[in-house]
């Protein structure tokens, strides 16, 4: 995978959808599956069009799945700051879905950080809109080197 964020559809219903997501630094590669509701993913969409033209110190976090074994799958946080003009800072947090490891219940994590571009932002966010439309099932947001 090139570095970046994807998401993947995999399923979905009138609920919610089932994301593959992957985070690659171009040395790390760490996959989550979350479940997130129609809503989320409209949320999210209107969250980055309002941080996109934050260019001078603006944050979005934003989470999807859950955290903790109680829930289904995994969880993706990422928190996108605009730190030195024209460049996006990304920190995501990852987790795997729970299993059993010997006595106890574990999930892989992992953090990634990644520096993206505003260009790049808007085309992320026009192919979530087409994944959100259904005329997608991917999305990715390159990231570049640093």
């Amino acid at each position: 995978m090139n570095r970046g964020i994807r998401f993947q559809k995999i399923w979905s219903d009138k609920e919610v959808i089932q994301f593959w997501i992957d985070s690659c630094d171009g040395d790390s590669l760490f996959s989550s599956e979350v479940y997130i509701g129609h809503q989320d993913l409209a949320d999210l969409i209107e969250g980055l069009n309002t941080f996109k033209d934050q260019v001078h110190g603006g944050i979005y976090d934003f989470q999807l799945g859950a955290f903790g074994p109680e829930f289904a799958n995994g969880a993706f946080q990422a928190r996108f700051h605009f730190q030195i003009r024209g460049k996006i800072y990304i920190t995501i947090n990852a987790q795997s879905d729970f299993r059993e490891f010997g006595i106890k219940t574990v999930a892989s994590e992992a953090t990634i950080y990644l520096i993206s571009e505003p260009a790049l932002l808007d085309n992320f966010i026009v192919e979530l809109e087409a994944l959100r439309d259904g005329s997608a099932i991917e999305a990715h947001l390159e990231a570049v080197i640093a």
